[in-house]
């Protein structure tokens, strides 16, 4: 079969749709685990040097964005990021994505206690594909829904109050890192 067939070309197209779909959602997960343990360079590795974030609170380049939270979330005890429903259209070396997310953190007043919050909402993003990278490079966040706790459970205890307590960890003493060979 020749290249110009249209079989082989359909089929090249498809499996160019699929491999791009899939390196779209690579990217959005290394986005959420970066935003979760406060890795900067996984965050920028989600993101063009020139993209823009309108983060609701932040609105400018990615990168300065990335400098912006890294420090605040390092001072977040857990957090948690689950993509949901995922759109992707593409047309050539750019996407349109809707992802719905729900993120948790568990952070501490100046006090020292502990409280929780919740959100759930929507990234839009436009990716752009570069050298057969995919990044973002516009993104838009939406705050869909929100919940702040006034107090937090006794996650000292663990799960059913007796311990033993296996907590997450932030950059680069999350035992993940070790399991990925990074450090």
């Amino acid at each position: 079969m020749s290249p110009d067939d249209p079989v082989v070309r359909d089929l090249l197209a498809r499996q160019d749709r699929s491999e791009s779909k899939e390196a779209i959602r690579d990217c959005l997960y290394r986005y959420c685990r970066g935003i979760d343990r406060a890795d900067a360079e996984m965050l920028r590795s989600a993101y063009w040097p020139d993209a823009i974030d309108d983060h609701v609170l932040f609105n400018g380049n990615a990168y300065e964005f990335i400098d912006w939270c890294v420090p605040l979330l390092a001072q977040v005890e857990h957090s948690q990021h689950m993509l949901g429903n995922i759109l992707i259209e593409i047309d050539g070396n750019e996407a349109r994505v809707e992802t719905y997310y729900h993120a948790y953190e568990r952070r501490r007043r100046p006090s020292g206690a502990p409280y929780e919050m919740f959100v759930g909402g929507r990234y839009l993003d436009r990716f752009v594909r570069r050298e057969w990278e995919w990044r973002i490079l516009r993104r838009t966040v939406m705050w869909d829904w929100f919940r702040h706790f006034k107090d937090s459970a006794d996650l000292d205890k663990g799960v059913f109050g007796s311990g033993p307590v296996r907590m997450s960890g932030k950059y680069p003493d999350d035992p993940s890192y070790a399991l990925f060979g990074r450090r």
